[in-house]
């Protein structure tokens, strides 16, 4: 892949999806996938995880809440300018626990299946 810009009105939504959310693809190149995921408000999405991928996010605006480990009893809170780590694996869920809607910045590193939907938490 040679170095590119990629336009936001050039992002696509046709990646795999997780209810709750939508995910724009930046591009998916060897290793990495980059993109923007939106959650309205109140919104919580299915349960997933990403493979072989170590996903980072950044927040953008509005606020996330990512639950995740044993029993999704592990709760991440993150707010505009906070960067939050999900390791390959991690069956987790996002939720937006405002009124106004949440978008982050997602790059991911890894090679497989980008997402992958489960009925629930580990």
């Amino acid at each position: 892949m040679n170095a590119m810009v990629v336009r936001a009105a050039e992002r696509h939504r046709q990646t795999l999806q997780t209810s709750g959310m939508v995910r724009e693809e930046a591009f998916q190149a060897d290793n990495t996938w980059a993109g923007v995921a939106y959650n309205a408000p109140r919104a919580v999405s299915g349960w997933h995880h990403h493979g072989d991928h170590e996903s980072t996010i950044y927040v953008l605006s509005g606020r996330i809440r990512i639950e995740c480990g044993p029993g999704g009893g592990i709760v991440l809170d993150g707010g505009p300018g906070d960067f939050l780590l999900v390791p390959p694996h991690e069956i987790h869920r996002e939720s937006n626990p405002t009124d106004g809607t949440t978008e982050i910045v997602l790059v991911r590193a890894g090679q497989g299946a980008v997402v992958v939907n489960v009925e629930g938490p580990a």
